[in-house]
């Protein structure tokens, strides 16, 4: 990918090589504390953030860590809501190992996310993010809550596009083989797919980098969300099956998809539901939201809308006013 996009430019390739020898050497400093598990199911566990009131409890995609939404002392969404009175809580997936490779997406909301949310005491508030709000979606259509916000969710995954859907497709094909032997599916696969999605920002952000003042802000910031992104545990073979054939023939979509016994419908929710939706995520398209009544169209990326610059006016406070109004 470098070669390519960098052709004919040999000083640019020797700054993009330069910027990336620098992420790797940059200094991490100490680990960013985490809070305690509340609930434990198998390999899951429920991080308390504090704060008051009903649970909201985050549900990360089984892609990348859950941590952006906890990224650093100025990007914590988490934190942020429990400074202001929010009770937040954060679903850590764990490691999974080849002996689940049968635990696919259905599985993983079934046999972790309903009894993390069954061991509370009163009905919490579900926010998803990405896979994790089409997770969250499943788990309100079986379980009563207080509330369901979706945070870059894919739902109707024609959305995707047909050129996307094949390129996915062809990345399903080269690696199963390999995936249905390790019974996992490693997060380096999936990586590969997002870097392909824009190879010349991949490349052009780690140019930038190395201009960076390692001790500037900017600089911790860059290497806080890189290790984010370039981290994760590996699916298991099943969910990974089973994502990619939800890509391929949209299960959920087309109102196919059914969890805990209960058909999966975001018209038949019944409770109040928000879906923010970024209008320029390459990861998630816009076009695979789930159309809920109450859409907000946020003009940021599938990371940004997260820990932006723009994060704390365009997501932050709309959905700590919109948790406020829940009573």
């Amino acid at each position: 990918m470098l070669r390519s996009e960098t052709a004919g430019e040999p000083e640019r390739r020797a700054r993009v090589l330069a910027g990336l020898s620098a992420y790797q050497r940059a200094d991490r400093g100490a680990a960013w504390p985490r809070p305690a598990a509340l609930h434990r199911v198998g390999r899951a566990q429920l991080l308390d953030y504090g704060g008051a009131g009903r649970p909201v409890v985050f549900v990360p995609s089984l892609i990348n860590p859950p941590f952006v939404l906890d990224l650093d002392a100025e990007r914590s969404l988490l934190r942020w809501l429990a400074a202001q009175g929010v009770r937040p809580m954060l679903v850590d997936w764990g490691m999974p190992t080849p002996d689940e490779r049968d635990l696919d997406v259905t599985g993983h909301v079934e046999t972790l996310l309903l009894p993390l949310i069954d061991a509370l005491d009163v009905p919490p508030v579900l926010a998803g993010y990405c896979l994790g709000g089409t997770m969250a979606l499943a788990a309100a259509s079986a379980r009563p809550v207080a509330g369901l916000a979706l945070l870059a969710a894919p739902w109707r995954f024609s959305g995707f596009g047909a050129a996307a859907r094949a390129d996915i497709a062809d990345l399903w094909a080269a690696a199963e083989p390999g995936c249905r032997v390790l019974g996992l599916l490693p997060m380096e696969v999936l990586q590969s797919g997002f870097w392909r999605l824009d190879p010349g920002r991949t490349v052009a952000k780690y140019e930038a980098f190395a201009a960076l003042d390692p001790d500037s802000a900017a600089a911790r910031r860059f290497v806080a969300l890189e290790d984010w992104a370039n981290a994760g545990a590996p699916l298991t073979y099943a969910a990974g099956a089973q994502l990619f054939d939800f890509i391929a023939r949209d299960a959920p979509g087309r109102g196919a998809w059914t969890v805990a016994g209960r058909a999966v419908d975001p018209a038949a929710l019944a409770c109040p539901a928000v879906d923010f939706v970024s209008i320029g995520d390459r990861i998630v398209p816009a076009a695979s939201a789930s159309r809920l009544p109450d859409t907000r169209m946020i003009g940021a990326g599938h990371v940004g809308m997260l820990v932006g610059g723009r994060a704390h006016t365009q997501l932050w406070e709309p959905l700590a006013h919109w948790l406020a109004g829940l009573g």
